[in-house]
Formats: structure tokens, sequence, C-alpha cells
């Protein structure tokens, strides 16, 4: 396992307004659990349950493709998903997070499993660029919405040759399944279309293994899907 590090580089777009709103909003949200999820940290148990369930297939020992060997949490925030998801079925993981204090607390929240966190970046994910051939799992959660579409295509170009062989790319994000895609002037995001999400995939290069809503969260909440790719 790699030695534990902490990147602290700066994003190299934060002159645009976009991304620097996104930054802002952020910087003043609380790192906890209830601070990454808006505060609906209730719905965390559903969501992680949600995620096994969908990833449960793609693991070898499931039949799958996917080895419980090396991951990488992008959008990761305080390491919710490194904590809950991620440690407990690979060995170790990667973050990638562009606040700082998230960062900073990360390791805290996480707890001893902290160790087997090799690397947390801290960087937007515009700026991030994986290591070639390095991970079994990319997993990018809520956090998508805060990349404008070519970025967000050149990033799905970065994560299919972030991944080993039989590695998959799992993102889930709030869609909506019509109309148009919407700009939350607050937090500086999309919420895309499922049509706007797979034309992106498409752009990539990429193919959708499979596609889900996540079930269970309260009705007043955007519809959320998985979709896993490579």
């Amino acid at each position: 396992m790699a030695e534990n590090t902490e990147s602290k580089n700066e994003d190299n777009t934060t002159s645009d307004p976009f991304y620097l709103n996104a930054k802002k909003y952020w910087a003043n949200v609380t790192p906890t659990v209830d601070g990454m999820l808006g505060g609906f940290a209730k719905i965390s148990p559903t969501d992680i349950n949600g995620s096994k369930a969908f990833l449960r297939p793609f693991l070898k020992i499931s039949g799958g493709s996917v080895s419980p060997n090396h991951a990488l949490d992008c959008g990761a925030g305080i390491g919710r998903v490194t904590k809950r998801l991620l440690l407990p079925i690979f060995e170790s993981v990667d973050m990638v997070e562009q606040d700082q204090h998230f960062c900073d607390n990360a390791r805290e929240f996480i707890g001893p499993d902290s160790s087997r966190v090799s690397n947390i970046f801290c960087t937007g994910l515009q700026s991030f660029t994986p290591a070639e051939k390095t991970y079994d799992l990319i997993w990018s959660q809520w956090v998508l919405g805060h990349l404008e579409d070519d970025d967000l295509i050149t990033f799905f170009k970065k994560c299919q040759k972030g991944l080993r062989e039989g590695g998959v790319f799992i993102l889930k994000e709030n869609i909506l399944e019509c109309g148009r895609k919407t700009l939350d002037d607050c937090d500086s995001s999309y919420t895309r279309t499922k049509e706007d999400m797979r034309e992106c995939i498409r752009k990539a290069g990429l193919t959708i293994l499979a596609e889900q809503k996540q079930k269970d969260f309260p009705k007043d909440l955007y519809p959320v899907y998985m979709f896993a790719v490579q």
C-alpha cells in the first residue's frame, strides 16, 4: 500500500465563476455527514445500502470483474462513502475532494481505518487526473453536477484511463427524469437529465454496463440514479 499522503494542490480553474462559486459554497458547509448531505443525514444508511447492492454484482466475489484492491472516491467530502462503502470492501482507498477543511477532517471522521486511505488529493475534479491503470473501482457521488459538460466528458475519459483491467467506474447523481438540465445558483451545480448524462458518457467513449434508480429516498428529493460504466 502506498504511503499516506495529503495533496494540497490548488485548482487551476478558480478564476471561472462557475467553479469559484461552488468552492465558496462548500467552504461554508460544516464537515459533518449532515453537511455532506445538505441536512439529510438520515438518508445515509439507505444511500449506502443502495450503493452496496448496485456494486455487489461487479465484485469478483460475486462473479464480476472488480478486484477488492484499490478504489478512488471522487467528491469525497469528509469520507462518508470511503468509510461506509469502500473501506469495508477494498484494501485501500484514495480520496479526491476540493475543500481543504473537509480534507483536514477526513481521517478523524474515518477513524482507525484511515490508515488504509493512501492519498487525499485536495483539488477539484476539473483539475484532477487519476493515475493510469491504478484503480479497480472509481466511485463518484453527488459531485459531477459541479462540472461543466466539456469538463465532465474530459473527466470521464481520464477515469477510463485510470481503471485497471476489469475495473469499473460508478457514478451516482441527482437526475431529472424529464425536462432540461437546471442550474442551482446557490451551490453552482447542474442537475442533468438521464439523457444528458447518457450523452456525456457516450461522448467520452464509455459504455454503460448498468443503470439503476436509488430506492426509498424521500419523495421531496431529486431522483438519484447510479450508472456503472467502462
